[in-house]
């Protein structure tokens, strides 16, 4: 087996690579949606069948027009004569079978393992936690602008919208401090951080990379995580 280290560079792109991945689930699960629905969908109706912000709905659903999966008309609500037209997505072929891009998210969490390992763990950490960051920056700038600058409440709730539609079943809540946090129920990565713990940096990055483009600069510390065995991961979060 090839041992040899990665660069920083290879590092950030696996690392991006399975971030990017984990709106997987949820966009199938719209995707099989909008394929029952002969008239198609608005952003607004996905966001409420799949209780999302409509934004990360939307957001969902022009990725999966960018790779061709569905085509977008803009038009206004039957038997509307004002009011802005809104985007509708289709199927863009129904007679096509269908047939979901298999996932390749085993290969890049082993080749995210290996380098973990290769790297010391404080300078691997801080390396997640960064490409976290930058991931998470991407996602709170894709919402919209009207999701920028809000309070850091709201924020926080908007956080956990995001992390919920990309595979982290997370709500916002007080903690008994009356500070605020992020509650995680389910880790993206799978199994991955069970042998490599400090992938959890990369979650911490992803809350403080949002919340900097939504709200301002945040700290952001992991208290407890399900790779290590506690029910939920909780990430504290001060303002």
């Amino acid at each position: 087996m090839d041992t040899a280290p990665l660069t920083a560079t290879e590092f950030s792109s696996a690392v991006t690579a399975i971030t990017g991945a984990f709106g997987d689930p949820t966009r199938r699960d719209i995707y099989l949606h909008v394929r029952e629905a002969r008239d198609g969908i608005t952003a607004a109706e996905a966001a409420a069948a799949f209780d999302l912000h409509s934004n990360v709905a939307r957001h969902h659903l022009d990725k999966l027009a960018a790779g061709g999966y569905l085509e977008v008309t803009v038009e206004r609500a039957e038997g509307a004569t004002a009011g802005r037209p809104s985007k509708h997505y289709r199927i863009s072929d129904p007679g096509t079978p269908l047939e979901l891009p298999v996932r390749q998210d085993a290969v890049l969490v082993s080749l995210l393992g290996r380098a973990l390992a290769l790297l010391p763990s404080e300078q691997a950490e801080a390396m997640a936690e960064e490409v976290g960051a930058e991931v998470g920056r991407s996602m709170a700038e894709s919402l919209g602008t009207d999701e920028v600058h809000r309070s850091f409440r709201s924020s926080m709730h908007v956080v956990a919208e995001a992390l919920t539609a990309h595979g982290f079943a997370a709500r916002a809540e007080r903690a008994d401090d009356d500070s605020l946090r992020i509650v995680s129920q389910h880790c993206p990565f799978g199994g991955a951080p069970i042998e490599h713990p400090v992938i959890c940096a990369v979650d911490r990055g992803l809350v403080r990379g949002m919340l900097s483009t939504l709200y301002g600069e945040a700290t952001a510390e992991m208290r407890s995580s399900l790779p290590m065995g506690d029910a939920v991961c909780i990430t504290d979060v001060t303002g």
